[in-house]
C-alpha cells in the first residue's frame, strides 16, 4: 500500500484508539478492583492486550484486555492460592494457549455448545451483579455465589438503615441509570463514551458533595507488578491449581474466539484466523503472567466500538495500549479519585449484559434441552464454583448430542397372515434401547417376522446383542424363526 493510501487509514485508527482508549479505561479499572487486585493491575492487562496481542496477525479489529467474563474466576483463585499465585496462574494459561494455537486447535473451540458459552457467561454475569451490589452499598461481599445470591434481602435492609450505605447505593444507582440512557443522548455528546462519563460524574459528584463513600486505592504503576516467585511454581503440581489453569484456559480461549467470531460479523474487512489469534491471546497473558497481571480476553464491547469508531488496521489497537500507558504513566492519581460504587455500576451493567435474557426464550421456545442447559450450566456457577460450572454444562451438552444423534424408528411395513415385515431405521445406540426392546417386543408374536435393518445408519454392539437375543426368544415362541440373518446386522453396520 503506497504511502497516500496508507494516510487515511492511520486518521482512522488514530481517531478509532481513542474511542477504545476512553471505553476501556474505566472498564480496566472496575475490572480490577472487582477481582480483589490492584486497579494498576488491570491497566496493566490492558497495556500488553494493545501493545503485545494488538499488534500480533489473528483477528485484526478485536480488542483484548481485562475482562468481566473472568473477574469471577480471577476473585475466587485469589482468595483462594493468594495474590503472588495469580502470575503463576495465567503465565501457565498463557503457554498453553500458545501451544494449543501452535497445534491448530483454535478453530476447536467453535464446536463448543453455544448454550454452554452463554451459561457461563449467565452464570458470571449473576455473580458479577450479586458482589457488586455489596460494593455498591459499602458492604464485604461474602465468599460464595450462593451466600452473595442469599445475603442480598439482608444487605439492602441493613443499607437503608445507614446514610453511608445510602450515599454509596445513590452513586451506584444514578451511574447504571447514566449507562443505560446514555445511547439517548444527543450525537455530540455520545461521542464520550456512557462509562467513561458515569465515572467522572460520579467522580465529580462526590468530590463536590464530600460523599462519605470508599474510593479506589492506587499504589503505582510499578509498585503493582506482581513478578511471580519461583516459589509459587511449586503449586503447579497441585490439583486444585491445575484445575484453576485449565478453567483460566478454557473460559479465556472460548470467549476470545466466540468474540472474534461475532467482530467479524461487524465489518468486512479480513476474517479472524483462529489460530493465529489464540496464539495472540497466549502470548499476552504469558506476559500478564510474567508482570503478575489480570489475564486478558478479547472484550467484544472494545472490539465493536473500535470497528463503529472506523478502524481499519491493527494499529487502533496498538494505539490504544499506548493511551493506556501514558494516562497510567503520568496520572496515577486520577486514579484514587474514582469511587468504588461508581465502578460497581459499571459492572453491575456489565454483568446484565452477559445474561442473555431475550435468547433464553427464544431458545425456550425452540430447543428446551439447549435452554435447560444454559441454565443448569448458570445455576452450577453460582452455587458451585466457574470450573465445575462449566464442565457440568459440556457434559450435558455431550449427553444431549448422544441422545439426538442416537434416533431410532420402527416402522410396519406390512402385515399378512403369513408374515408381517418391520423395519428399523435411524441410529440404533445403547441410549435408546429400552425404547427399541419395548417397540419389538410390540410387534405380533404369532406369525413370523422379517426386520429390515437396511435402514440402520449406526448399530452398536449392545443393540446389536440385543436384536439376536430378541431374534432367538421369538424363534422359540412356537413360530417359525424370525427371518433375521447375521448377514443383515453386519450389512447394517457403518
Amino acid at each position: 500500500m503506497s504511502r497516500v493510501g496508507a494516510l487515511p487509514h492511520l486518521r482512522q485508527d488514530f481517531a478509532a484508539s481513542l474511542v477504545v482508549f476512553l471505553v476501556a479505561l474505566p472498564l480496566c479499572v472496575g475490572v480490577a478492583v472487582a477481582s480483589g487486585v490492584p486497579a494498576e493491575l488491570g491497566l496493566i492487562t490492558g497495556i500488553v492486550g494493545g501493545l503485545v496481542t494488538g499488534s500480533m496477525r489473528g483477528s485484526s479489529l478485536q480488542v483484548s484486555g481485562p475482562a468481566a467474563g473472568l473477574t469471577v474466576l480471577v476473585f475466587e483463585a485469589v482468595q483462594t492460592f493468594g495474590l503472588p499465585a495469580l502470575g503463576v496462574i495465567v503465565l501457565a494459561s498463557g503457554l498453553l494457549q500458545l501451544a494449543m494455537g501452535a497445534l491448530r486447535l483454535g478453530r476447536w473451540f467453535r464446536a463448543i455448545s453455544v448454550s454452554v458459552v452463554e451459561g457461563m457467561l449467565a452464570g458470571i454475569g449473576l455473580v458479577l451483579i450479586a458482589g457488586q451490589l455489596y460494593t455498591a452499598a459499602g458492604a464485604e461481599a461474602p465468599a460464595s455465589g450462593t451466600e452473595k445470591m442469599t445475603g442480598i434481602p439482608g444487605l439492602l435492609a441493613d443499607a437503608l438503615s445507614s446514610a453511608e450505605a445510602l450515599a454509596s447505593l445513590a452513586v451506584a444507582v444514578s451511574t447504571v441509570v447514566l449507562v443505560v440512557t446514555w445511547g439517548r443522548m444527543p450525537k455530540r455528546v455520545r461521542a464520550v463514551p456512557g462509562a467513561l462519563a458515569a465515572v467522572a460524574l460520579a467522580t465529580l459528584v462526590t468530590l463536590a458533595f464530600d460523599l462519605p463513600v470508599g474510593t479506589v486505592q492506587v499504589q503505582g504503576l510499578l509498585d503493582a507488578v506482581q513478578i511471580p516467585p519461583l516459589s509459587e511454581f511449586g503449586g503447579l503440581a497441585t490439583l486444585s491449581l491445575l484445575g484453576t489453569v485449565a478453567a483460566f484456559t478454557l473460559i479465556a480461549s472460548a470467549e476470545s474466539l466466540f468474540s472474534a467470531a461475532a467482530v467479524d460479523r461487524l465489518h468486512d474487512g479480513p476474517r479472524t484466523r483462529y489460530d493465529k489469534e489464540l496464539m495472540a491471546q497466549g502470548a499476552g497473558n504469558t506476559v500478564c503472567g510474567i508482570l503478575g497481571a489480570l489475564p486478558m480476553t478479547a472484550v467484544i464491547v472494545r472490539s465493536s466500538a473500535n470497528v463503529r469508531a472506523g478502524a481499519r488496521t491493527r494499529a487502533s489497537r496498538v494505539l490504544h495500549g499506548v493511551w493506556l500507558l501514558l494516562f497510567a504513566a503520568l496520572f496515577p492519581s486520577a486514579l484514587a479519585l474514582i469511587p468504588l460504587p461508581a465502578l460497581a455500576g459499571i459492572l453491575i451493567h456489565a454483568g446484565w449484559k452477559l445474561i442473555p435474557l431475550r435468547s433464553l426464550v427464544a431458545l425456550w421456545r425452540e430447543h428446551r434441552g439447549e435452554a435447560l442447559i444454559l441454565v443448569v450450566t448458570a445455576v452450577a456457577i453460582v452455587t458451585v464454583n466457574m470450573f465445575e460450572g462449566v464442565l457440568t454444562g459440556l457434559a450435558l451438552s455431550v449427553a444431549k448430542a448422544a441422545w439426538d444423534a442416537s434416533h431410532i424408528r420402527l416402522e410396519v411395513v406390512e402385515t399378512r397372515d403369513d408374515l408381517v415385515r418391520a423395519r428399523l431405521s435411524g441410529n440404533a445406540t445403547f441410549l435408546r434401547l429400552p425404547k427399541i426392546l419395548d417397540s419389538l417386543e410390540g410387534l405380533p408374536n404369532d406369525r413370523p417376522v422379517a426386520l429390515d435393518l437396511s435402514g440402520l445408519h449406526h448399530l452398536d454392539h449392545a443393540c446389536r446383542t440385543a436384536l439376536e437375543n430378541w431374534a432367538e426368544r421369538h424363534s422359540t415362541s412356537g413360530t417359525e424363526p424370525v427371518r433375521l440373518t447375521r448377514e443383515d446386522v453386519v450389512t447394517a453396520s457403518p
